[in-house]
């Protein structure tokens, strides 16, 4: 398994099929790359199946034993089910969507050999789902959820991302989960750095601080030290006898990297982008390495070098001033 510099070790990889998508999503960053999405047809830019799945027996060759396909909406690629059931079988296969097309296509893609989903789910009212994703899908999404599970993919995850809009629903969610064996859920802490509108950020602590009040037990996971809740009943009423079996409802995680030099200190994927370009880091785009053709040695040398040149962005790239503000490493600045 490759390691960067920092000790690091390259676990999974992250692949954006397409940056094509049917919302319109207020906070959304494309991994990174900014609102680039285009038409929706499909797009010459776009990887091949074959050039995703040449890519990932490469990447196995380095011990790579996670893959999550992500877009824009990756469910938009009529390919999908090729794709997954071409993936290594040495691979977890796992796919981050808005659930919109899971209906009709969930067992389908399990039978492929997709083994997780990640849902996007704001709100549990159809009109602020509807206001944060500009569209009218807030049922479709339901019921996509419900294909999932029905398909044998749970615990299904649901994704929220945490900010102005959002924050007054985050109780209501918890207890959706809390309710609803084979649901988890996971409060993704809004990013202004990469999506703009700071004035929609909120305090992260204080999310943390509330779950903490009422959860059963908090347990803290090993990758990116994150914190897992798991609460029972309900979020405003605890219980004990709280398991962490995929067949018991309630567990809470929070993503909270803003800012947060342990979480990326304790990052272990590559990105690549809907169009073959690998890269190291969510918050960066100076890092960007085309695969080129993607012959199978250009693929091996530019992996290995995107992952020898990864650093973490918080606390390397960006470290704090005398003032404890964050500035760039001179270090970066023109490499």
């Amino acid at each position: 398994m490759l390691a960067d510099g920092f000790g690091r070790e390259v676990s999974g990889v992250r692949v954006s099929l397409t940056d094509r998508c049917n919302f319109d999503c207020v906070y959304c960053h494309n991994e990174g790359l900014g609102d680039t999405r285009g038409p929706m047809d499909p797009q010459d830019d776009e990887m091949s199946a074959d050039d995703v799945v040449r890519f990932l027996e490469v990447v196995e060759e380095f011990g790579v034993e996670k893959v999550k396909f992500t877009g824009g909406e990756p469910m938009l690629r009529d390919d999908l089910e090729e794709i997954v059931r071409r993936t290594p079988d040495s691979m977890e296969t796992s796919l981050t969507t808005n659930g919109t097309f899971l209906p009709g296509r969930a067992e389908g893609l399990t039978e492929a050999g997709l083994e997780r989903v990640n849902v996007s789910q704001d709100a549990l009212d159809p009109e602020a789902f509807a206001a944060i994703t500009k569209s009218g899908a807030y049922d479709r999404v339901m019921e996509g959820v419900e294909a999932a599970l029905a398909a044998g993919l749970d615990p299904v995850k649901l994704n929220m991302v945490v900010f102005e809009h959002t924050a007054g629903y985050v109780e209501r969610m918890v207890e959706h989960v809390a309710g609803n064996p084979g649901l988890r859920l996971q409060l993704i802490e809004y990013m202004p750095e990469l999506t703009g509108h700071p004035e929609w950020n909120i305090d992260i602590s204080r999310v943390h601080d509330w779950l903490a009040g009422v959860a059963d037990r908090v347990e803290t996971r090993e990758m990116h030290d994150r914190k897992r809740y798991w609460v029972s009943g309900g979020a405003t009423s605890a219980a004990s006898g709280a398991s962490s079996d995929s067949s018991d409802g309630g567990m809470v995680e929070i993503v909270d990297p803003v800012e947060n030099p342990t979480f990326c200190a304790n990052c272990h994927r590559v990105r690549v982008t809907h169009e073959g370009y690998l890269k190291g880091c969510l918050n960066r785009n100076d890092d960007l390495r085309s695969m080129g053709e993607m012959s199978r040695r250009e693929i091996r040398e530019t992996f290995r070098e995107t992952v020898a040149n990864r650093v973490p962005f918080y606390g390397e790239y960006m470290v704090r001033d005398g003032d404890g503000d964050w500035e760039m490493n001179e270090e970066y600045v023109g490499a």
